[in-house]
């Protein structure tokens, strides 16, 4: 009986085990862009929080009088912002920060809009344009 011929089998077989490791390496890779930028948002939201309260939520005159304060725009300049998250301002982006006042509190959105993932096919477009707010209670 013959031997049938094995030549090339071990290379057939590694392109199928690579293209899974590639795969799975490629979205590990994919993840951690997107939780670096996660975390780089929340450090401005949190850092536009304290601009806001030092400037205009929490500043003496505010805290003397009863009228409701108007904590509105964007606190923090670029080259802070620059100097926290420079992962961000990566393949053209910015990201942006706004405050809004609220009835009881004031909520600072730190957005990164033009993200995507690099493989939208697995993730679908959930992970796209990520944003991080915090909310900081009014003086009464």
């Amino acid at each position: 009986m013959k031997i049938p011929d094995q030549r090339g089998a071990a290379a057939f077989e590694f392109c199928i085990v690579a293209m899974a490791i590639f795969a799975l390496i490629f979205a590990i890779f994919d993840l951690g862009r997107y939780a670096i930028a996660m975390q780089s948002l929340r450090a401005l939201a949190g850092a536009g929080a304290r601009a806001a309260m030092l400037d205009t939520c929490y500043s003496d005159a505010a805290l003397k009088t009863a009228t409701s304060v108007t904590c509105s725009g964007d606190y923090l300049p670029d080259a802070t912002k620059r100097a926290l998250a420079p992962f961000l301002y990566a393949n053209s982006l910015t990201p942006t920060v706004t405050t809004v006042t609220g009835t009881s509190q004031v909520t600072v959105t730190a957005s990164l809009q033009g993200f995507t993932m690099m493989f939208p096919t697995i993730w679908g477009s959930s992970f796209n344009n990520p944003s991080a707010s915090t909310k900081i209670p009014l003086p009464n």
